[in-house]
């Protein structure tokens, strides 16, 4: 009885070690899903996805959703069995609207490593999400050929630090505009138009009904002393004469027909990247498209500056829009091996050097974490241009967007009345009311009980 007891207890060891050794099941490790709101980043975040299952075993699967219908994409998602795992919240509506899917950030890693403890978005007395990215937007310049513009005859700026408020921006725009082929035979270029077309469709809407809709609120929110993140319910439309006055720039100024611009047709980004456009209002996250030979286009990050979006207002102090709407939030909902494998997929990107290298060099985004320094200070040139403003004294303009209520429907109404001012079937009138009256109705349905 004793040898056979003695044999017994051997063997159960022996299984018990054995169940130790074995790997690991995706449900005793987790496994990540992550539901990426940047469509240029699509292929990066696939890449880092394959490289940390081969180095850890945890499945990461990366779903982008197309551009402009992340929220969309999202509420689909979230009502599958296999729910994402890491997901983006834009904004304080959307950590409101997802606030029993969000994991409080506070006690993480990821929160420690931020370098500035503001750079959240909070709700309900938690911390919904910590920022992935920040980024800063204004006008992409070509460089090479606005200096070489600027060399010409009869040029309106010897300089383009000449170019430093809006009336001076517009009579440059207007002047190349007028002279495309001129300036073509004499510089050899292969220019349409001073600016890239302004496409209204769903792919490209969000830079005008967001960002540019951004410098009237910011403003706005300025004067009112509000916060200028959080904005207010109701709002004047104090500045939308400028918002009107930068538009009528961009349309006035660009090739494009202004009856095509909802038609899905137009493609700024490559008319600029193939030197057909001397201004492109974008982000910094466009270097990477720049920098990516793969793209085939002619301009290269060393051809490209960046310049604020000159309002009229206040030209003089204005820096480059500088914040984020990438905010990560794992969710809450996901089975505790799966929050914890999200967590420590993105505390590996942000100080593994094959995640810090795809941000800086791949993605081309600024990450605010202090494990990027040194060699992994970002490496992108239109962020440090954001720097250089702010070295130089000029005020970042803040992302007041981020306030919007039910950002997609207000934006929709914006971008619809935009749509019919600018093709002439529609008038001015239609898009202040739009932007007024439709932000008070989109406030109070967002805030009701």
């Amino acid at each position: 009885m004793k040898m056979r007891k003695a044999v017994s207890l051997a063997l159960s060891a022996a299984m018990i070690a054995s169940v130790f050794a074995m790997p690991a099941s995706a449900e005793e490790t987790g496994k990540v899903y992550y539901l990426n709101f940047k469509p240029e980043a699509d292929q990066a975040w696939q890449d880092l996805a394959a490289l940390y299952t081969e180095q850890t075993g945890v499945p990461v699967t990366v779903l982008t959703a197309a551009s402009g219908q992340y929220n969309t994409t999202l509420q689909s998602e979230m009502a599958k069995s296999e729910m994402p795992t890491i997901f983006n919240v834009g904004n304080n509506d959307a950590a409101n609207t997802w606030d029993n899917y969000t994991y409080d950030m506070s006690g993480t890693t990821l929160y420690d490593h931020l370098t500035d403890k503001s750079l959240v978005v909070s709700y309900n007395d938690k911390v919904s999400g910590v920022a992935s990215f920040i980024e800063c937007y204004g006008i992409i310049y070509n460089k090479t050929i606005l200096e070489q513009y600027c060399a010409m005859d009869s040029a309106v700026v010897s300089s383009i630090d000449e170019i430093n408020n809006f009336e001076t921006l517009k009579a440059v725009a207007e002047d190349i505009n007028s002279r495309v082929d001129e300036i073509n035979d004499e510089l050899g270029t292969f220019l349409t138009g001073a600016f890239a077309s302004a496409g209204l469709d769903d792919g490209s809407s969000w830079r005008f009904s967001g960002h540019l809709a951004g410098l009237p609120l910011y403003y706005e929110f300025k004067d009112d002393g509000c916060d200028l993140v959080a904005g207010e319910g109701e709002i004047d439309g104090t500045y939308l004469d400028q918002y009107k006055a930068v538009w009528d720039m961009y349309v006035g100024t660009s090739s494009a027909d202004p009856a095509t611009l909802a038609s899905g047709a137009l493609n700024a980004e490559a008319e600029f990247g193939m030197g057909e456009a001397v201004f492109y209002q974008n982000g910094d996250w466009e270097y990477s498209a720049f920098t990516n030979p793969d793209n085939g286009y002619e301009v290269t990050g060393d051809d490209i500056g960046m310049m604020p979006i000159y309002f009229g207002v206040d030209d003089e102090n204005e820096g480059l829009a500088v914040g984020t709407e990438n905010y990560w939030a794992v969710n809450s909902q996901a089975s505790e091996a799966d929050i914890q494998a999200s967590l420590d997929f993105l505390e590996w990107v942000i100080t593994s050097d094959e995640g810090r290298d795809s941000v800086n060099n791949v993605m081309g985004l600024t990450a605010p974490y202090d494990t990027f320094e040194g060699d992994f200070a970002t490496a992108n040139l239109l962020a440090r241009a954001a720097n250089e403003y702010a070295a130089a004294g000029k005020t970042s303009v803040a992302w007041s967007f981020n306030a919007t209520p039910n950002v997609d429907d207000w934006r929709a109404d914006v971008v619809s009345a935009l749509t019919a001012y600018t093709d002439g079937s529609g008038d001015w009138d239609a898009v202040k009311t739009a932007f007024v009256d439709g932000w008070a109705n989109q406030w109070t349905l967002a805030h009701e009980e």
